[in-house]
């Protein structure tokens, strides 16, 4: 199946370029974008424009063998928004927001990557979405999944819809990058970054979508405890981390993913607002190297 929008004005050559060939992956998420090269993307509006579509809707785009420059891939991700940088992992020293995820016999044992997350739900403006290229991987493993979380909020039971409506959470960088690190380390990097309040269904600013919003960055519920909600003790403590819990879980639904195989020099951009993602640890001791450009978002509402 091949999806196609509006033929597109080559402006330079003055005659009309094919629209880009977007084929789903699965019928919840994901697509490959064949025969696109996103350096040229990168300096073309009408081109970037379809791109941003196709991203809306498939909410994840993958894209093979584009040899783009560490330049190029900033070039690109800053045609969404200004980039931000991440306080534990660090940037490129000469591309500021371009993120060196490099996983070696040499790396620390941190596990930061292998659950399901949204990224930086933590900040109280999370990113937009990531621009991620992968510059060496292993020859068996290290995919990565992505999760419609529009779609894991419209299979909600009614009654689940009507229990968390209006509900927020926090969202902790202390309790997960900063669980390993000493005390000290861990309350400054909490004093810069105190835990976020969000909605628990949030609202897409773009689409109109409404999308779950917990992830495992969520710590708890913030207004649980209301006569509506809690008649003794145990509907609060344990019950409103059951429903946290059980929220958390649905992005684990195979039929809400996609999985993507990655090679050198593969793609994948994705809209952080819609979606959550898990990179497979599963190629020790093999090698891989990922950079991602991650774009400033909006304050969920």
């Amino acid at each position: 199946m091949t999806t196609t929008i509006d033929r597109v004005a080559d402006r330079t050559a003055g005659t009309a370029m094919p629209a880009m060939d977007a084929r789903p992956l699965t019928c919840s998420i994901g697509a490959e974008v064949l025969g696109v090269d996103l350096a040229d993307v990168a300096r073309d509006d009408q081109r970037f424009a379809e791109l941003k579509s196709l991203l809306l809707q498939y909410k994840v785009l993958f894209f093979r063998d584009q040899d783009m420059s560490r330049g190029e891939h900033v070039a690109l991700a800053e045609r969404f928004g200004s980039l931000e940088d991440h306080p534990v992992l660090g940037s490129d020293p000469e591309h500021p927001g371009l993120v060196r995820i490099y996983k070696d016999l040499d790396s620390p044992p941190e596990q930061f990557e292998n659950s399901f997350h949204c990224d930086a739900t933590w900040r109280e403006n999370p990113p937009m979405g990531s621009v991620l290229r992968c510059v060496e991987g292993p020859e068996v493993g290290g995919d990565t999944m992505w999760v419609n979380m529009a779609l894991a909020y419209e299979k909600l039971p009614e009654r689940v819809k009507e229990q968390i409506e209006g509900l927020r959470a926090r969202h902790s960088i202390e309790a997960s990058f900063g669980a390993r690190m000493p005390i000290e380390q861990r309350l400054e990097l909490k004093e810069r970054f105190p835990d976020a309040e969000h909605p628990v269904v949030r609202t897409h600013p773009e689409t109109g979508e409404k999308i779950l919003f917990v992830n495992s960055f969520t710590t708890h519920l913030t207004n649980f405890h209301t006569a509506e909600n809690v008649r003794c003790g145990i509907d609060y403590a344990p019950g409103a981390g059951e429903l946290l819990r059980y929220l958390q879980s649905q992005a684990t639904i195979p039929e809400y993913q996609v999985r993507w195989r990655w090679t050198r020099n593969s793609v994948a951009i994705w809209d952080n607002r819609s979606t959550q993602h898990y990179a497979v640890q599963d190629y020790w001791p093999a090698v891989r190297k990922m950079e991602r450009a991650g774009i400033v978002g909006d304050r969920p509402f």
